[in-house]
């Protein structure tokens, strides 16, 4: 008397042997191939974040740079109206947006005079990741420093 067969069994081959054919060709990586591939990716990883870092500290710098022309812009406004400059954000009617607040202190240097003069700064907060940046600046007469990095 013969007995069928198990579904998916071959005849003449035993279980032990059906496994073994399925382990063979069911191969994963191997170790060395593995640590090669993360050599990989931790070498790209370790060239390519300095520069992600560069490119969103530049970011930062160029939303700090754009508040602080749209305060002297504001600054010649009130300048007309009131015949003298406006000692803070706030009496020019401006907030810092989050990302300039968040990285940078402004700050305003206002000389009676005469002539009367403002200088506005943005200075990196320490402790951020803004803190190894420059200092920007512009005064009354449009004059931006450092030089090399408006």
């Amino acid at each position: 008397m013969e007995f069928p067969l198990a579904a998916g069994r071959e005849p003449g081959r035993s279980r032990r042997s059906q496994w073994r054919g399925i382990a063979s060709r069911a191969r994963g990586f191997t170790l060395i191939e593995l640590l090669v591939a993360m050599a990989i990716v931790a070498t790209l990883v370790a060239l390519a974040y300095p520069s992600y870092a560069s490119h969103l500290m530049k970011g930062r710098r160029a939303a700090a740079q754009s508040h602080l022309m749209e305060l002297a812009q504001r600054q010649m406004q009130y300048l007309t109206d009131s015949r003298s400059y406006a000692p803070t954000e706030a009496a020019l009617g401006v907030t810092a947006p989050a990302e300039v607040s968040s990285y940078y202190t402004i700050d305003f240097n206002v000389q009676a005079g005469p002539p009367p003069s403002s200088t506005i700064t943005a200075t990196p907060k320490a402790g951020t990741a803004q803190a190894g940046d420059v200092t920007l600046s512009i005064d009354q007469s449009g004059q931006k420093t450092p030089a090399n990095k408006w």
